[in-house]
């Protein structure tokens, strides 16, 4: 696949901060069993992570702003480009040397997605999207799955844990849901859950209180790739209402007339 000098220097700086990731995964096991605990040095890898992607992307793109979930928003000469940045998606998932985590990156242009890239260095899989030219994995060109029953459908979700989210509402949907589909999961990190249905893999997804961060590289990947992607109430934007709800055609049409008596 010819990658444009736009996705080559996205993609150059994924892999860069991906090796520091994968060298930090290879010392959490040997943190696991100190009474400190990971979390520290957790924070610190994402925050390196960050500030290795800032510097390669500012680099590259002079001028252009930049969002990150570790530093804000920092503003950009060139008001017309943002760098939507999540360092690493699926802490939790790194923290226990689970290797379900990414680093995505998409460049914003006057509102729209033009481009995002997500990455896991654990297992060295790499999408890449770019409006109107398609989505990848690796070389491979990606296409969301055709299933029309929901009930040969494997969907995935994100469940709130201590501290966040609405866990009634969660319950009300998994009760639903459940009843109706072949599978559910739930792999922790956002930006690879679509990815997934982005490749296939996963028939749909949907997901409340996100951060722009963990979904715009993946909404343009899913769109590359032949699908749709909204947030709850079915014609909103992600980005702005920090729900998503992802899949072909059918299948999010079905997630939406679900979902969004539930609660918007």
């Amino acid at each position: 696949m010819l990658q444009s000098a736009l996705l080559n220097v996205m993609v150059k700086a994924a892999r860069r901060a991906g090796r520091s990731l994968k060298r930090d995964l290879g010392e959490i096991e040997n943190l696991q069993v100190s009474m400190k605990g990971p979390a520290n040095f957790v924070s610190l890898a994402d925050k390196r992570a960050e500030e290795m992607l800032y510097t390669d992307l500012s680099k590259a793109r002079p001028g252009y702003g930049f969002i990150g979930e570790e530093g804000g928003q920092r503003e950009g000469a060139d008001k017309t480009h943002t760098w939507i940045v999540d360092p690493l998606d699926g802490t939790t998932n790194f923290l226990h040397g689970i290797p379900q985590f990414a680093i995505s990156i998409a460049l914003q242009r006057e509102g729209t997605i033009i481009a995002g890239v997500i990455y896991n260095p654990a297992n060295d899989e790499l999408y890449t999207a770019e409006r109107g030219k398609g989505a990848f994995l690796n070389d491979q060109r990606l296409r969301v799955a055709g299933r029309r029953k929901l009930n040969e459908c494997v969907i995935a979700c994100g469940l709130p844990h201590i501290g966040r989210g609405d866990h009634e509402l969660s319950r009300q949907e998994m009760a639903e849901l459940q009843p109706r589909v072949a599978g559910l999961r739930r792999f922790g990190a956002a930006s690879l859950d679509m990815a997934f249905v982005a490749a296939g893999r996963l028939d749909g997804y949907w997901e409340r209180n996100l951060q722009p961060w963990d979904v715009a590289a993946g909404q343009i990947l899913v769109r590359e790739a032949g699908g749709v992607v909204s947030g709850i109430a079915g014609n909103d934007d992600p980005l702005q209402t920090k729900s998503v709800i992802c899949g072909n055609e059918f299948v999010h049409g079905e997630l939406v007339k679900i979902l969004k008596p539930l609660g918007i």
